[in-house]
């Protein structure tokens, strides 16, 4: 099966593999994203080398399977410490009979899941720094590939090193979860016939994580695979937000304390209003932490359209996380989603989580505005509190061509049209008027209206300016 999607890193790996340099490349992102997968297909496994961490395992088992590794791949395999396995590494890409990629000549080394190789006090990261520094960096003929799901190492061992590895990364892929035409080309990849409908649902479930979605059993509706998979005590899924955040995060219980606490708000929240839910400290870690959550993208920071004064917004907007902590962790019922999923609970969530849908493909909204070349400004506003009734708007493009978009998501069941009445359009017109007043703002505002079957002719559609949907949406 061809790679599917990943386009841009795949050109990113395929300039990496035919540089004249050395290369040190790091790929991250969040657990069951696809990091390993992509590397191992789009190199064929025409790997020098290639070895994994053990999830959990000590010093003694994590050089155990290296040197099994270096066995395998025809090294000597009798390291005692990783100072040695580096070495005894170094010889065996030195070898005449080294494996190389066929189109390039690089030899690609793949260490994959690097985090768990650096136990505590077991001098890996010291070993790392000599070979790459004593000896690969010189090699031009070297492409080294370090992965990993634990982002709070990746970021301080190897992005922010201060020591001997400082600078020494020369490619960073940082992996995000598939769009919408990704995910719809993977699901009829394993034979699974759904709706454009269904396939939104099924995002909003899964978000865009391949793993999740290859779970998907082809034999069962889209409803039966939900409880399968996340409502059933023995489901794939029903555990899997303790095991992502342990598999990302080392100490994770400051992320799981606050990716919990944003779950209780719909919208983005300060930072002392974080402080203030969790009861965790102010300072450096904190500050780590948030930064953490969100270049694995559970957290969309932005700023508020008119606040500048509060400083950044944290809003939680993976939709695995949030589905799990609304749902599957209030319920003991295997069943479940089948029961309630035409009731009052999910059609509240159902809106809410189309807007996170549409948070993450704002470049296909920008595409279908027709916005080309222009620098746009993703933020939300709120309006203030002594406005009555008050407003808010979770998407608006700011653009560089004076023009402002103000985004209104509106999720509709079987992809029929949005029919605007008269209390939609008293209220498009009050937020408009509100946001203008409040802002200032001297951009021409134009109601961008959001839903997956379009606009229904009315009365009061002439309100709204742009209309987006699921065609828009879905495109590559």
């Amino acid at each position: 099966m061809s790679l599917i999607g990943r386009l841009e890193e795949q050109r990113e790996l395929q300039r990496y593999s035919e540089s004249a340099e050395a290369e040190f490349v790091v790929i991250y992102g969040r657990r069951r994203v696809g990091k390993t997968y992509l590397v191992r297909r789009f190199f064929d496994e025409r790997f020098a080398f290639y070895a994994t961490g053990v999830a959990g395992g000590r010093k003694t088992t994590q050089l155990k399977g290296f040197n099994a590794t270096l066995k395998r791949f025809g090294g000597r395999g009798t390291a005692r410490n990783w100072f040695d396995a580096f070495e005894q590494l170094r010889e065996l890409l030195e070898s005449d009979d080294i494996a190389r990629d066929e189109s390039t000549g690089k030899m690609i080394v793949f260490i994959d899941e690097m985090p768990w190789l650096d136990t505590a006090r077991s001098g890996f990261l010291e070993a790392l720094e000599f070979f790459w520094n004593g000896w690969a960096s010189a090699r031009s003929d070297l492409l080294l590939i370090a992965c990993g799901s634990a982002t709070s190492w990746i970021i301080k061992s190897l992005l922010d090193n201060h020591g001997g590895l400082h600078n020494r990364v020369t490619g960073v892929i940082q992996l995000s979860p598939f769009t919408l035409a990704e995910t719809e080309q993977l699901l009829r990849s394993y034979g699974l016939s759904l709706t454009r409908q269904e396939v939104m649902e099924a995002y909003m479930v899964f978000g865009g994580v391949p793993y999740y979605l290859r779970l998907l059993n082809r034999r069962y509706g889209l409803g039966q695979n939900i409880d399968l998979l996340c409502f059933s005590r023995s489901g794939r899924l029903h555990n899997e937000f303790d095991a992502l955040f342990r598999a990302l995060f080392r100490h994770s219980e400051r992320h799981v304390a606050i990716i919990r606490a944003l779950g209780t708000r719909q919208a983005g929240v300060s930072r002392s209003e974080i402080l203030e839910l969790t009861g965790l400290s102010d300072g450096g870690t904190f500050a780590t932490t948030l930064t953490e959550l969100e270049q694995c993208g559970f957290v969309r920071v932005y700023r508020d359209f008119t606040r500048e004064a509060y400083g950044e917004m944290y809003q939680l907007i993976d939709p695995f996380t949030l589905f799990w902590l609304r749902f599957v962790e209030e319920t003991d019922d295997p069943h479940w989603w089948s029961t309630n999923r035409s009731g009052g609970a999910v059609r509240a969530w159902t809106g809410r989580a189309f807007e996170l849908l549409c948070l993450w493909h704002v470049p296909q909204i920008l595409r279908a505005l027709g916005v080309w070349g222009v620098s746009v400004s993703a933020q939300s506003w709120r309006s203030r509190p002594t406005s009555v009734p008050g407003a808010q708007i979770d998407l608006v493009l700011d653009r560089a061509d004076n023009v402002v978009n103000l985004c209104e998501m509106k999720w509709v069941g079987s992809g029929t049209a949005y029919t605007i009445d008269k209390a939609d359009a008293e209220d498009l017109t009050r937020k408009t008027e509100v946001f203008a007043a409040e802002t200032g703002t001297p951009k021409a505002l134009h109601t961008t209206l959001v839903t997956p079957g379009g606009l229904a002719p009315s009365k009061y559609s002439g309100v709204v300016q742009s209309i987006v949907t699921s065609d828009d949406l879905f495109a590559l």
